[in-house]
């Protein structure tokens, strides 16, 4: 039986689909939307709609961005001869935040999961091979996360990219095998990258 008033219930089922968050956490989540004052209700309902209406992604590498070419593509200080392909945004933010990186990045927007029906023609492995082709790209790193997803995209990349006059690398194993490289601490992903193998 359900005691809460029926706002609250729905309040309380939309942040219970949020990824991570539970019953419980979503009833204080809940109750302290409830008991804030307008202004930090407005700033958050402000924030949420931002979000949505001015992120998108930018047009070389893929990331988020506010603007149709990233800060860091345009970033003229950066190593644009470089390009680190990740699966997500989450992953480009993780390997950004290790501060050890100065090239540009590829999102390529999931993985390789047959089982789920995910091919590489759901990726931007298209538009990685006409970066590679178009730009004066000299190393592709491969960080990808190191589970059977992960290692069949890596497999299927090195197959499309081995016609290319590009050095094929990936980051060393300082991520274990079935992690994720978003919830990986910085001195590993900056071991990662420093200890990067040749494929």
């Amino acid at each position: 039986m359900n005691f809460y008033p029926q706002s609250l219930t729905e309040l309380i089922n939309a942040l219970a689909r949020l990824p991570g968050v539970g019953k419980k956490s979503a009833l204080r989540f809940a109750y302290h939307l409830l008991h804030c004052s307008d202004g930090e209700v407005k700033r958050l309902l402000g924030a949420i709609t931002n979000v949505r209406t001015k992120i998108g992604h930018c047009q070389d590498c893929f990331c988020l961005s506010e603007t149709p070419i990233c800060s860091i593509c345009s970033d003229q200080r950066r190593d644009h001869r470089m390009v680190c392909v990740v699966e997500s945004s989450q992953n480009m933010f993780a390997l950004e935040g290790s501060g050890t990186f100065k090239g540009l990045y590829h999102v390529l927007g999931g993985l390789i999961s047959p089982l789920d029906g995910v091919g590489p023609e759901h990726l931007r492995v298209a538009e990685l091979l006409r970066r590679v082709k178009g730009q004066n790209i000299t190393e592709v790193i491969l960080a990808l996360s190191s589970n059977v997803e992960g290692e069949a995209t890596t497999t299927y990349l090195k197959s499309q990219l081995a016609e290319t006059q590009v050095t094929l690398t990936r980051i060393a194993s300082g991520i274990p095998v079935g992690g994720e490289l978003e919830y990986a601490d910085e001195i590993t992903l900056a071991r990662s990258l420093a200890g990067r193998q040749k494929l």
